[in-house]
């Protein structure tokens, strides 16, 4: 797998700062999501990892990466968590809280990213920059969970942004009439169905692509449109109103987590 220049010059720019900072703490590096799956956009994108260390950072050790990360570029968001081989190994619910990076800023001790999606992506479209390939790692995947998960965050997380971006006055609202508002929802639940579906994790791209050919023609305006807002097209919007766009795009997101509910 041949990652992006970009990706590769901050992966690389990130082990250099970290391996300063304590060359053993790091053992595994891993590029996820986007860049993995061939659907980078240098300027939108972030870079997803996961690393990986040999027990759970101490507080020193967390204080020292909490520097790394304040101190790496602004551009591309390096997004990640920090765990360790045996949790790996074991159900990703029964993995221990830890720091995860967002940026420059790094949370010491969450969840947040410690679930299926993660732990199915490492295992399947995983790029190993430090340590050995993802085949050759024990990384618990069940599909019985991926499936209870991904059902889990489309009835709690999409559903409540859907509930939100329908109330205008309101951020979710407000983001719902930017390009960036309207593919994300768009998009970020046609990959859930995706999976629900297939059992399968694909990039936002692949996802409005899947879109188009599962759903209704009627659906199509929207899809094609947010699949022009990701791929950074630069031809007229198909939509002359952004209220109009905003309507169709949380009509569409509404349709499919109802969809799912069907299943």
């Amino acid at each position: 797998m041949t990652l992006p220049a970009a990706v590769r010059d901050a992966a690389d720019a990130y082990l250099l700062a970290v391996d300063a900072a304590d060359p053993d703490l790091v053992e595994g590096l891993y590029v996820i999501g986007s860049a993995a799956l061939d659907d980078f956009r240098p300027g939108a994108s972030d870079i997803d990892f996961v690393a990986v260390t040999a027990a759970p950072p101490t507080d020193n050790q967390v204080t020292a990466l909490g520097r790394v990360h304040g101190q790496l570029p602004r551009r591309p968001v390096f997004d990640g968590i920090y765990t360790t081989w045996l949790d790996l190994a074991r159900d990703p619910g029964q993995a221990s809280p830890g720091p995860h990076a967002c940026g420059r800023r790094l949370h010491p001790r969450c969840d947040h990213g410690r679930h299926p999606v993660t732990w199915h992506s490492l295992t399947r479209h995983g790029a190993a920059i430090r340590g050995p390939k993802p085949a050759e790692i024990e990384i618990a995947t069940d599909p019985a969970e991926l499936a209870h998960w991904t059902r889990g965050n489309l009835d709690s997380y999409w559903r409540q942004w859907w509930q939100r971006g329908s109330r205008l006055p309101t951020p979710a609202g407000l983001a719902c009439l930017n390009s960036w508002g309207s593919a994300w929802c768009v998009l970020g639940v046609s990959r859930l169905h995706h999976t629900l579906t297939t059992g399968n994790i694909i990039s936002k791209t692949a996802a409005g692509e899947y879109a188009r050919v599962t759903f209704e023609p009627r659906w199509h305006r929207i899809i094609d449109e947010c699949l022009r807002i990701r791929r950074d097209d630069h031809r007229r919007s198909l939509y002359r109103n952004p209220f109009t766009r905003r309507t169709d795009a949380l009509a569409f997101t509404d349709m499919v987590i109802k969809d799912t509910d069907r299943d």
